[in-house]
């Protein structure tokens, strides 16, 4: 076993520490009152029904020219973009063009109209890039709990026919930089869905993942499960997981904060500023 002196351990992890980072401080600053938002902005249709989402656009003066796709949960049945009006403010803080998108429930569409219309979202950013600010490369998905499943699998299936749909802007590119999913389903979407597992492959774009430890509604096990696929596949990855907190425990603003500082710096080295990890 190698035993490091004191000022060896000092050394080497100033070493570390010296490694260039994500300002956190800088990037969290701007206040809520600073992010402008435009509401209801139609991108697509899902069959006859209109396709709208929001736009959080950072404080000017701190753009990644980088948008965050955001899809609500509710278990497929229920839930809209409504709801995550405070739970995008930090990736807005921090610079991204933040997104919250709509999709079809199971009331207004069978499987696979889910996942359509998050890819007619995806095409839309893409083809509005100029407008948006934003580089067409550098578009992520993020999604939580039921769109947490949709996250990833819009991730995992790029440009499939099968999944396209014909919501709008048609033969642009769906393909991701990056995911995030918060206490995301893995088996199973919405009948006859497969499990968001089967699209794991080498090619499977960046992904960090979180959850509550305490989540009876959609258990820690489906996290780990997926994180131990992409860990196989070789899939740059991450997953946090919380102490003594259940489903939705981003609803608490500080732990809201806290998740989205996380996605900063895994986005900030998986895809803005790509580095090597550091090494003991």
């Amino acid at each position: 076993m190698v035993r490091l002196s004191r000022r060896h351990f000092l050394q080497a992890a100033g070493a570390v520490a010296a490694t260039p980072a994500v300002d956190l401080a800088a990037q969290t600053a701007a206040p809520s009152s600073s992010i402008a938002v435009d509401k209801n902005v139609l991108f697509g249709k899902g069959g006859a029904i209109d396709l709208r989402l929001d736009i959080y656009k950072p404080a000017p003066g701190t753009e990644k020219r980088t948008a965050t796709i955001h899809l609500h949960g509710g278990g497929f049945t229920g839930g809209n973009k409504e709801q995550l009006n405070e739970r995008i403010l930090p990736y807005a803080r921090a610079g991204y063009t933040a997104i919250s998108a709509d999709y079809r429930l199971t009331s207004q569409g069978s499987w696979p109209a889910m996942i359509e219309d998050v890819k007619a979202a995806i095409r839309w950013t893409r083809a509005n890039a100029t407008r948006l600010g934003i580089e067409p490369a550098r578009i992520i998905v993020v999604g939580y709990s039921a769109g947490g499943y949709l996250a990833l699998t819009a991730a995992g299936t790029p440009n499939r026919p099968d999944l396209e749909g014909t919501g709008g802007n048609a033969g642009v590119s769906t393909q991701v930089a990056a995911c995030a999913a918060y206490y995301a389903v893995t088996d199973k979407g919405p009948p006859p869905s497969p499990a968001a597992a089967s699209y794991v492959t080498a090619s499977f774009p960046p992904t960090v993942l979180f959850h509550g430890v305490a989540d009876t509604t959609v258990p820690i096990e489906s996290s780990q499960r997926f994180f131990q696929l992409l860990r196989d596949a070789k899939v740059p990855s991450e997953f946090h997981s919380f102490a003594g907190v259940a489903h939705v425990f981003d609803s608490q603003p500080d732990l809201a904060q806290v998740c989205g500082q996380i996605a900063n710096v895994f986005i900030d080295r998986q895809v803005l500023n790509r580095r090597p990890t550091p090494t003991a």
